[in-house]
């Protein structure tokens, strides 16, 4: 292995399904030691980018690597270091959950079985049902189970907080922690925008196949529109903001307005307390799903 090297990377990945570009020249970088959240709605091209990486289908271009190694020359020698959760996991129906771990696990050469019971209790998993009778959240529990019981080096999962109530959502988030706590690293492919605001270290997203933005989620949350209310001692008109950048969707009501901003906080007090007595101001700053939204504004207002 590779020391130095990302955990993933992307050059110019591309992918087209005959004439639609399911993945559009993609570069990405990674870094060991982090969790990494993947966000795009259902078709933007999280599954089509994992699938790529993991040579399950081929690119139409470009390459990938995963801890250097080439994800199609050395996608064998990948298998020994990674832990993979398909968002649409195949399980023999029949199979106890205990017998199916057993399964994956004699395919990895063997696991640490008192690793995986811990696994199973921290998340309430009943290893000695079949699977086929098991709820969509239990047959899930059994999937991160079998992600995570060979301490891979890096994770790589796509949607799975799928049917998890929110006890067990918190006992996966910790577990993730826990992997990066460790220098290994977590690939988390989701659109529940909460699950990935709480633990990702960054966050990239996907829109129509091509990466949009790539940043920290405190970096994303700075960059995004703040709702601002302010309290004045006198009745005030909204074009007092006209002609300061950043402001949108101002709403006055008398002695209040209620406006949308992204930029410094500072220079939209100083253009207000210069003509008008403030009595009292409040700011909520934006989460990370209407950060997210303003990336397919187009498609929720169309």
């Amino acid at each position: 292995m590779t020391t130095g090297t990302p955990a993933i990377e992307t050059r110019g990945l591309t992918k087209h399904y005959g004439d639609f570009p399911a993945l559009k020249n993609l570069d990405l970088e990674v870094q060991r030691g982090e969790v990494f959240g993947f966000l795009g709605p259902n078709g933007a091209g999280k599954t089509t980018m994992i699938r790529t990486i993991l040579d399950e289908i081929r690119p139409t271009s470009g390459s990938a690597t995963i801890l250097g190694f080439d994800s199609h020359k050395d996608s064998v020698e990948i298998r020994n270091h990674i832990g993979y959760l398909p968002g649409d996991l195949a399980m023999y129906p029949r199979l106890t959950g205990r017998d199916t771990l057993t399964y994956f696990a004699n395919l990895r050469g063997g696991v640490d079985w008192s690793y995986v019971d811990q696994l199973a209790e921290r998340l309430d998993a009943d290893l000695s049902k079949k699977v086929g009778d098991l709820s969509t959240g239990n047959r899930q529990k059994v999937g991160l189970i079998q992600a995570f019981m060979n301490r891979p080096t890096v994770l790589i999962m796509d949607e799975p907080s799928t049917g998890l109530d929110p006890l067990v959502q918190r006992e996966f988030q910790a577990m993730m922690r826990e992997v990066v706590s460790e220098g290994r690293t977590v690939f988390l492919s989701s659109h529940t925008l909460s699950e990935v605001q709480r633990i990702s270290d960054r966050v990239g997203i996907i829109r129509h196949g091509e990466l949009v933005a790539v940043e920290t989620v405190h970096e994303l949350r700075s960059k995004a529109m703040r709702r601002v209310e302010f309290e004045f001692a006198t009745p005030v008109v909204g074009s007092i903001f006209d002609t300061v950048p950043g402001v949108r969707d101002v709403i006055p009501n008398e002695h209040r307005i209620v406006l949308s901003y992204d930029g410094k906080i500072d220079t939209l007090l100083k253009t207000v307390a210069n003509r008008y007595e403030i009595v009292d101001i409040s700011t909520a700053e934006a989460d990370l799903e209407e950060i997210f939204l303003t990336y397919y504004r187009d498609e929720v207002t169309a």
